[in-house]
């Protein structure tokens, strides 16, 4: 079954383009199915791109999904045209009323600054915490991990040397999750970011659990005793040239930055970079759309049951 999408947003002819299934909302009124309802607040600059990395792996099951964008109202975006957000995007007040099956949470650049410093992160306390009765799954990538942990659990981030930039290894250690049916035991995931969180931490807290971790890039996916939050470190919606773009975008700023870790052939940026994991991205999103969502959540969408997290001191 395919994503629906507005015809007129970017990612649709670019999926279209690549024989991924996506419908118009046109077409989907016309089909009588239960689809599910998914929100993705997109903190990342470079909107479209997210917008179509995301689809690309939403867009992988045999389920309809309903789409919503998400953005802030109390931070303008810089790198996407207003034109594009008033058309394709939605405040969070006008749909906090409504229930989803999945949010998404995106990365943001603001990783170094403290979480109460960045000028939308009482706007996104609201909705987190709006997420644990309104969203039966809610599902944080990379910087959106770091806040999700720290608002949920009290877990602080805390600053690498340097940039972690690359395709790391991580090992799956809980095989059993739904998340990594047909996994291997070893997979790839492109990391970039310069803050982590304590594998220490994550093991201590009762309320969590580390389905995957590297001992080069440390805790990649943390899910709640629930299953329904999952936090992911992690960018494994990244396509082939993400982090090459985002290395030369480094030196041009004069950062002088490491290359990417196994993703040049032989460490020459001169190559076209390895795209070492995309079967399972797809995979995992695949599974996360089906087992961990579309088996467990409500047919009544407005029965979701709310969301228990321990009280934190932040």
């Amino acid at each position: 079954m395919p994503i629906n999408i507005p015809q007129n947003l970017p990612a649709f002819q670019t999926l279209s383009e690549e024989n991924v299934f996506v419908i118009s909302d046109e077409r989907a009124l016309r089909q009588d199915i239960r689809a599910l309802e998914v929100a993705i607040v997109n903190l990342m600059p470079t909107k479209i791109e997210t917008e179509t990395q995301l689809l690309r792996l939403l867009s992988n099951t045999p389920l309809q999904v309903n789409i919503t964008f998400i953005r802030t109202a109390t931070h303008k975006s810089k790198n996407t045209s207003q034109e594009h957000m008033s058309t394709f995007y939605t405040t969070f007040e006008e749909i906090k009323g409504k229930y989803y099956d999945a949010l998404f949470i995106t990365g943001a650049p603001v990783e170094l600054l403290p979480f109460e410093q960045v000028t939308y992160w009482n706007e996104l306390c609201g909705i987190m915490e709006w997420s644990k009765i309104n969203a039966y799954s809610t599902i944080h990538i990379c910087w959106g991990a770091l806040a999700g942990l720290y608002y949920h659990y009290g877990i602080e981030k805390r600053p690498l040397e340097k940039k972690l930039s690359g395709v790391y290894p991580q090992k799956v250690n809980v095989k059993n999750h739904p998340l990594f049916k047909g996994f291997d035991d070893i997979f790839n995931v492109p990391h970039s970011r310069y803050t982590e969180v304590s594998t220490e931490e994550i093991r201590k807290c009762p309320d969590l659990t580390l389905l995957a971790l590297s001992e080069l890039s440390g805790a990649h996916i943390i899910a709640d005793k629930s299953g329904r939050q999952i936090f992911i470190t992690g960018h494994p919606e990244y396509d082939r040239e993400s982090l090459k773009n985002e290395y030369l975008r480094d030196l041009s700023k004069g950062i002088n930055p490491d290359l990417p870790y196994n993703y040049f052939p032989g460490d020459d940026p001169e190559k076209e970079p390895f795209n070492s994991w995309g079967a399972h991205a797809s995979l995992m999103y695949s599974n996360l759309l089906n087992f961990c969502v579309y088996q467990e959540t409500p047919y009544l969408i407005e029965d979701i049951k709310p969301l228990v997290t321990p009280e934190t001191d932040i």
